[in-house]
């Protein structure tokens, strides 16, 4: 099964129309405007978040419509959402080093493909992750031998559940500031970007394909972006979840 790229003929992912994304391909877009709408989509799901900080967002973004258990002050989790009436269990979890937070104890640092090994999977479990903010300043060669070890954990999880839904979130443009511009580039984060869809090209995964959600919007270009484009991308991942 061929990765859900959203591509339309155009090559284009889609565009904004009143301020809501309309995909071009693949998956057809709902809205989940409230509290009710996302809870219900997420019945009895487990969602497994990993990676930095952009998909902590997604994860921060539902926490707003759900009681939050567990939940700890620092940048990496771990966090946790749990709705007991209806089954719902949300996680996330910061990806292994590099990581520019200044301290991060051992102990929270988990690697990817070591937790997707740890899951279970099967047609409820769904596993998000993002990885690429933090491997910027480094050889492109690291941040391909780390898409190569999840894409590996990916296979693995797919042989024994293939049912497991495994929803991948893209780099984005971020804001640069003359310092952050010596050591960050969206060029460069573009090949980043080019890199993981060529790794997972052929794979039953999903993408959202945050890079051209944050180019089409008129938004300023943010490493974490606007709440209205955070928004539409989780309609996305719960479209993904909920296809109708």
């Amino acid at each position: 099964v061929q990765v859900d790229q959203g591509k339309g003929k155009s090559g284009l992912s889609g565009y904004y129309y009143q301020g809501v994304w309309r995909s071009l391909g693949g998956t057809k877009v709902h809205q989940f405007n409230n509290s009710s709408a996302i809870s219900q989509c997420l019945k009895g799901k487990v969602v497994h978040m990993y990676g930095d900080s952009t998909v902590r967002q997604w994860f921060e973004y539902l926490m707003l419509h759900f009681q939050v258990v567990d939940s700890h002050p620092k940048q990496t989790g771990p966090y946790m959402i749990w709705d007991n009436a209806k089954n719902i269990l949300v996680t996330y979890r910061v990806h292994g080093p590099p990581l520019s937070f200044i301290y991060v104890p051992t102990s929270e640092l988990r690697y990817i493909a070591n937790e997707i090994d740890g899951l279970v999977g099967g047609t409820n479990t769904v596993v998000v992750f993002s990885v690429w903010a933090h491997f910027s300043p480094f050889p492109i060669e690291l941040y391909i031998r780390r898409l190569q070890s999840i894409r590996r954990a990916v296979i693995r999880l797919l042989n024994r559940a293939p049912d497991t839904l495994v929803v991948i979130r893209t780099a984005n443009l971020r804001g640069l500031t003359p310092s952050e511009s010596l050591n960050y580039s969206d060029w460069y984060t573009l090949q980043l970007d080019k890199v993981l869809r060529a790794v997972f090209k052929g794979f039953n995964v999903r993408l959202v394909d945050a890079w051209e959600m944050t180019l089409a919007h008129h938004l300023p270009h943010n490493i974490h972006p606007g709440r209205p484009i955070v928004k539409n991308m989780i309609d996305i991942l719960l479209s993904y979840i909920c296809t109708k």
